[in-house]
């Protein structure tokens, strides 16, 4: 998957594409960010330091165009770091759903005590934004009209963005692979959810922030559903041989990848423990840790 970088590409009426070139196994081809509307317009996740990048959405500014809104799905170092640099090159204020600690559930909250795990993104620790949006608050501004909704998961404060028929969904749905989720700042449960209510606002379209565009998104949300799913179920067969480890369950149920991609995994296991865990379905021995051995509450029947 490549994309051309630093390009000003339409990908929706009056919805402009740039994506920033830093590709890596997280981020695909790149951060997209959004610009909106055709005269003051909106920019929907300005995406990491970079300097390139900073004057490629700059430069992406027509005559008698200014940025006036700057939106954050979440605040990945891929997603809300570029904010603040544009917030003062434009005058413009920064909207989304909070810092990088709002909207985690209390499980999470305890288990970021404990949890000493390296995030693969990085989180945006210093991101405050000016103006917090609410579950359903709609934004209308020169001709534009974007509904901002919490769609936690991928991370606590995560938010996408209702444009008419298309929804920028930022890192909870992707065409070229399934989300990370990685507690505490991923949670399974509320993945799963927000993936849920997506499917529900029937956007005809969904444009991730990174990779191509989603033209079927009843389809992929329904397939990542089923995803999650099965790993669960995967993960409960497993269990059934005794208490283990997060690491003890990934190196079984993913011994068919690259070691090096175990830690990764391994941060996903535990997100399906957790979700098992407030389901009654598993418990962990002692506090809830990375480290924790989980037992099995209750057997699938055979």
């Amino acid at each position: 998957m490549s994309l051309p970088y630093g390009q000003p590409i339409e990908v929706a009426q009056n919805i402009k594409r740039i994506t920033c070139n830093n590709p890596s196994p997280l981020t695909g081809a790149g951060t997209n960010s959004f610009l909106i509307g055709t005269s003051d317009l909106a920019l929907v996740d300005p995406g990491p330091i970079d300097d390139a990048h900073c004057q490629a959405i700059m430069d992406a500014l027509e005559k008698d165009q200014r940025i006036s809104y700057i939106f954050v799905t979440h605040s990945h170092l891929d997603h809300s770091p570029l904010a603040a640099r544009v917030a003062s090159i434009t005058g413009a204020k920064v909207h989304a759903f909070g810092d990088s600690t709002t909207g985690r559930s209390d499980v999470m909250s305890a288990l970021a005590q404990t949890d000493t795990l390296k995030r693969g993104e990085g989180v945006d620790h210093q991101f405050a934004p000016d103006v917090r949006l609410n579950e359903g608050q709609v934004i209308e501004h020169a001709g534009w009209r974007i509904t901002a909704h919490h769609t936690p998961g991928h991370f606590a404060n995560h938010m996408s963005f209702a444009v008419d028929d298309v929804e920028l969904c930022g890192d909870l749905i992707m065409a070229w692979a399934t989300s990370l989720v990685a507690p505490p700042d991923g949670d399974l449960t509320q993945f799963i959810t927000s993936c849920e209510q997506t499917r529900t606002r029937a956007a005809r379209r969904l444009l991730p922030a990174h990779g191509e565009a989603i033209e079927d998104p009843q389809k992929r949300i329904e397939w990542l559903i089923n995803h999650r799913m099965e790993r669960t179920a995967q993960i409960i067969r497993t269990l059934e041989a005794g208490p283990q480890t997060p690491k003890e369950l990934t190196q079984q149920i993913y011994s068919d990848i690259n070691p090096n991609l175990w830690p990764a995994a391994e941060q996903n296991v535990l997100a399906h423990l957790i979700d098992l865990m407030t389901k009654k379905r598993v418990s962990p021995e002692g506090i809830l840790s990375i480290q924790s051995k989980f037992r099995l509450l209750e057997k699938i029947p055979s």
